[in-house]
Parts: C-alpha cells; sequence; structure tokens
C-alpha cells in the first residue's frame, strides 16, 4: 500500500471539493482508493431512493471498467432489505472487512461467487466501507476486493487500509454531500424561475408561450454559437447565467394591470358601455319618427350616420393601423351629438371612447404603453431584491434591459451601445423576433419568418439593433419554428 501522508490527504480533499460534477467526484474516489491499497477490483455505490445504485464498477486483471460518467452501467439496483454485504454495509453503517469470501459464511456472498464463476476469477479478500456525510447520513457504499502485496499475491486488507480508506471515502462522501446540496439549491432556483416565467405566461392567454419561445432561441443559438468559428463564444458558465436572465425578462408583468396586458382592440372595456350608447341613440330616433312624423328625413339621417359610425367603429377597433382619412372621421364623430335615455345630447364618443379610437398604430393609448412600458423597470426593481452574485451577477441587468435600443431609443433608461453588453444585445434581437412572429398576440396576426428577419435588419441599418449579433443568429437558423 502506498503511504497516505496528511498532505496527500489534504490535496484529494482540495480536489474533491473543487470538483463539480458528482460522477467524476466517484470516480476519482474509486481510483485513489485502489491505487493506494493496490487492490485489483472496486465498486462505488450511490444510495438513492432505498436502493444502491452502481456507480462504478472495476477490475483491472479484466481491463473492465463500467461507470455511470460513460454511461455504460446495466447493472440493476441493489435494494437495501437485500441481504448482500453491501446492502448491509449501508443499513447498518457497518465497515466490513473479509479476509477471504470463500471462507466466510456470515454474509451472502452470491453475488461475488457469480461473477467468479462467469469471468473465471476468484474473489478473496473484500473491504465494504459506509461512505458518511458530516451529518452520519450513508450516501453510498464502497468496496474494494483482492488487496495485493508488492508482489502481486492477494492478501486480506489491513486495519491500516481500512483506517486510510475510510478517511478517504468520508472526504469523498462530504464532497457528493456538498454537491449535493447545492445541486438541489440550483434546482430549486430554477424551478422557482421557471415558475415565475409560467406565472407571468398564464395570466394571460396572449402571452403564453413568449418566454418559453426566447429560452428556446436562446438555447438553439449558443449551442450553434459555441460550435461554429465565431470570436464570441458563450463560457459554459456564462450560458445558464443568460438563459436565466431571458426566463426572468418579463417577471415585471406580475404587477401589469391585466385591462392593459389583455387589451386586445382599442376600446378594450370601454367597447360596450359605447355600443349601448349608440343602441338607445337609435331608438331615441326610432322614437323621433314616431312621435314627429315631419322630421322623418332628419331621423332616417341621423340613424343611418349612427350606424354607419357604429359599424366604422366595430371595424376599425381591431386594425392594425387606421390611415388618415379614417382618423378624420372619427374625430368627426367626437364632435357630433347623440340622444341618451333622457332626451339629452352626449357626444357619439366621449373624451376617453375618443382618446382610445385615435390611436393609430396598435391598441394601447400613450399612457397605457407607458404602464406596458414599466414592465422592465418593475422587472429590474424585482431582480434588485434578489441576491445574484458569481456568474450570475449581471442577470439583473440583461433582463432589465432587453428594451434598450443602440442608438438610445429605447427604454427605460434609454441607454446607447456603450452601455449594452453583448447579451442584452442578444435577448433584445430574441424579443423583437418573437413578438413579431408570435401567434397568440390579440392585435395582430404572426408575421412569417423571413419578414421579422427583414424588420430586424431594417432596425439595424437605423443604428438600433447588434449587425454582428444579428447576422449570427439569422445564420444559426435558431429562429426556425418547431414543426408541428
Amino acid at each position: 500500500m502506498r503511504e497516505l501522508s496528511n498532505d496527500r490527504l489534504i490535496q484529494i480533499a482540495i480536489e474533491l471539493s473543487a470538483q463539480k460534477n458528482i460522477d467524476l467526484v466517484l470516480d476519482h474516489i474509486i481510483g485513489e482508493a485502489m491505487d493506494l491499497t493496490g487492490c485489483d477490483g472496486g465498486t462505488v455505490y450511490s444510495l438513492e431512493d432505498g436502493f444502491l445504485h452502481f456507480h462504478n464498477v472495476v477490475t483491472r486483471s479484466k481491463n473492465f471498467h463500467m461507470s455511470k460518467s460513460q454511461g455504460n452501467v446495466t447493472l440493476p439496483p441493489v435494494s437495501l432489505d437485500a441481504g448482500n454485504i453491501c446492502a448491509i454495509c449501508a443499513r447498518e453503517k457497518r465497515r466490513i472487512n473479509v479476509p477471504d469470501v470463500y471462507e466466510s459464511t456470515e454474509y451472502d456472498f452470491s453475488g461475488p461467487k457469480k461473477y467468479d464463476a462467469l469471468n473465471n476469477y476468484r474473489t478473496t479478500s473484500l473491504l465494504v466501507l459506509p461512505m458518511e456525510d458530516d451529518k452520519g447520513n450513508v450516501i453510498g457504499v464502497l468496496q474494494l476486493l483482492n488487496a495485493m502485496d508488492s508482489d502481486g499475491n492477494v492478501i486480506p486488507f489491513s486495519e491500516e487500509y481500512e483506517r486510510t480508506i475510510y478517511a478517504l471515502s468520508s472526504l469523498a462522501a462530504v464532497s457528493m454531500n456538498n454537491r449535493r446540496l447545492a445541486q438541489e439549491v440550483f434546482d430549486i432556483l430554477h424551478s422557482f424561475v421557471q415558475v415565475m416565467a409560467s406565472a407571468i405566461d398564464m395570466r394571460s392567454p396572449y402571452n403564453a408561450n413568449h418566454t418559453r419561445s426566447m429560452v428556446r432561441y436562446g438555447q438553439r443559438f449558443i449551442e450553434w454559437l459555441n460550435a461554429s468559428d465565431s470570436e464570441w463564444k458563450f463560457a459554459e458558465d456564462a450560458i445558464d447565467p443568460f438563459l436565466m436572465s431571458v426566463w426572468l425578462h418579463d417577471v415585471g408583468k406580475l404587477v401589469i394591470p391585466l385591462e392593459v396586458m389583455d387589451k386586445a382592440d382599442r376600446l378594450g372595456v370601454n367597447v360596450t358601455g359605447l355600443m349601448h350608447k349608440l343602441e338607445v341613440a337609435i331608438l331615441m330616433q326610432r322614437i323621433r319618427l314616431l312621435e314627429h312624423p315631419e322630421e322623418k328625413d332628419a331621423a332616417e339621417e341621423e340613424i343611418r350616420y349612427i350606424e354607419e359610425s357604429r359599424d366604422l367603429i366595430l371595424a376599425k377597433n381591431s386594425a392594425g393601423f387606421l390611415p388618415d382619412d379614417v382618423m378624420a372621421q372619427i374625430r368627426a364623430m367626437g364632435e357630433h351629438n347623440v340622444l341618451d335615455s333622457e332626451g339629452n345630447p352626449v357626444p357619439m364618443l366621449n373624451e376617453t371612447e375618443l382618446h382610445c379610437m385615435l390611436i393609430q398604430k396598435g391598441t394601447l393609448t400613450d399612457e397605457e404603453r407607458q404602464i406596458m412600458q414599466s414592465h422592465v423597470v418593475r422587472t429590474a426593481e424585482m431582480l434588485s431584491r434578489m441576491k445574484f452574485s458569481g456568474s450570475y451577477l449581471k442577470v439583473p441587468e440583461w433582463a432589465g434591459g432587453h428594451h434598450e435600443l443602440l442608438d438610445g431609443s429605447g427604454y427605460p433608461k434609454h441607454l446607447k451601445a456603450e452601455d449594452l453588453p453583448k447579451e442584452v444585445r442578444l435577448l433584445t434581437i430574441i424579443d423583437i423576433y418573437d413578438a413579431l412572429t408570435a401567434e397568440d398576440r390579440p392585435y395582430k396576426p404572426p408575421m412569417p419568418c423571413e419578414k421579422a428577419l427583414g424588420i430586424l435588419h431594417s432596425m439595424q441599418e437605423e443604428g438600433k439593433l447588434d449587425g454582428e449579433i444579428l447576422d449570427l443568429f439569422e445564420r444559426s437558423g435558431a429562429w426556425k419554428k418547431d414543426e408541428a
């Protein structure tokens, strides 16, 4: 056996702590244990859900190596209720040192004997140790077989072997447990982020797929980018922070009123009251016909004007754009009075209704647009209350900047090119692209992908978007819609 000095033990502890991948931690520990004891074989089990799962199986004399990290583990897990020596070790937290399995009657060695028969092998000495974390919880089992002396003769595992390997397995267990705890925190954070994103999208049927579509575009683009010949690459520890900023970019929409979020047409909630007012106005003119036959022509002309105005309002209420002649007709309606149920003259379009119908493009008034645009401010405010550090430090900045443009015409801070990192520039391109091509927007039909890319290039020519990133995004094909 090689001597395990304190310096070497400290070095192993540092190596295990630095390793982020649990599979590689276990690969490392079995290699160290076998090297230290000079043994021929070893197995590492990880304890999960009441079963011992094979993680590594090594027999050096047979040149056999099966490990989870290589993806070639095919053996079924062992139940803790079984009589196998590894199950007993885990269940009872017992260190088991057997000089010769064929002379022992205390344990069930049918497994090793079966392996021997199938592989022309002879298992002799066996050392089985529980892998306990710092709280004494068993998280796995380390099993070594056939310790050998310097001449290659199989010998029993000495007590010194046992103490040394137990110390080594404890180091590995603590490292594994730390990795698992870190992974659990990581998973909880990601679950929370995705729940928040789902809550945002579920608030409105008109926004149901936006965030997930953007994440999909982002993932595809990064995969393509890192496999391409581009000088710009995403470092491994930068990928998840960027995608998290995509997941969280619209979190501020949680506090935007639904009547603004879901406003599918110009009038919104005002349409019912307006239609009722016009119906009353028409009825009042019909009563006028009955009570004052001499005013027949004027009453019929008024009815015709109200009906034509009503039809025009309904037709243009959800139109994407209103030409100037239609805007003029709507202004005239605001200056025209109709009769209410008491016979009093009231404007056909009151101040609010006129203001809404005079929206030339889209469905939101300037005031509503400001409320809607405030979601990026709310996003930054909400994320500032969360603790982001390390590689995630910039997540709030990236998420809160996705409506900024290179020429300073974006919002809310009107930042310019020198203030906008590549991550924000990419997020902005993805956000605009999905908004243009989304199939669930109430105020417009989805735009064909090629036309949307054309609009993005027009914005790039105007100095609003990063042309280099846009070209990479287009080349990547990440923007292509999934086939049904």
